[in-house]
């Protein structure tokens, strides 16, 4: 295994991470060991942080002690790997669906260090008591005002770090995902250093990874890892 990012692995083209629950497999995947430690392989079309390695993303702000506010954890496929990487950290998963939600808390059972919230990303007031200082604000949800609600969740929870999942056609169907992109860049850029913008072709067509700095305002790490 060949270490590419803290606790991101690489072999063979394919993305791993150690298994912080060896033997437990979260969405399918599969288990290899090498050297007395088990890790889990990561999915770029079923994770778009994954796609986004894959794609040459050059700044990864996660260390084994960081602390994440999740919005759009879903069953918690993204999460389980974030987990296995902020070992000594916190992840806190925000979802809005109840069933997904349901998922998610049974993989919460063994991994501790998730905190499971059931609420509404578009308004963080109703969970900021449950969240502490945050490293990294991740954002992946298919809402028209995706932007908008990321820079909401920005400007309350103040991390030094975030990064958005946008999705193009979540945002408008009728218009070309590049404009949309280069709106959203625009609009982020306005508030926030862009520090790098990756297409998530061909894992997850029409989307984008966006990863911004927020200059003076995060009271966590000041560089990526």
């Amino acid at each position: 295994m060949r270490q590419c990012f803290p606790g991101v692995f690489e072999r063979g083209g394919k993305l791993y991470t150690k298994n912080r629950v060896p033997g437990q497999q979260v969405y399918g995947e599969t288990l290899v060991v090498e050297d007395g430690v088990e890790y889990r392989s990561w999915n770029p079309y079923k994770s778009k942080l994954a796609a986004a390695i894959m794609n040459g993303l050059q700044n990864f702000p996660l260390s084994h002690c960081s602390t994440v506010l999740y919005l759009g954890a879903a069953t918690g496929t993204t999460v389980s790997h974030l987990s296995d990487i902020a070992t000594q950290g916190l992840i806190y998963a925000v979802e809005i669906a109840s069933g997904a939600m349901r998922k998610l808390l049974l993989l919460c059972r063994s991994r501790p260090h998730l905190v499971p919230i059931l609420g509404d990303a578009g308004k963080p007031r109703t969970y900021r008591a449950q969240v502490g200082q945050v490293d990294l604000l991740y954002q992946d949800i298919a809402q028209r005002d995706q932007v908008d609600i990321f820079c909401k969740n920005m400007a309350l929870f103040r991390p030094a770090w975030g990064m958005i999942m946008v999705k193009a056609r979540s945002i408008d169907v009728g218009r070309h995902p590049h404009h949309i992109f280069r709106e959203a860049e625009r609009s982020l850029g306005q508030l926030y250093h862009v520090q790098e913008s990756v297409s998530l072709d061909p894992y997850c067509r029409d989307h984008r990874a966006l990863l911004i700095r927020s200059p003076g305002l995060g009271q966590g790490k000041d560089k990526a890892a």
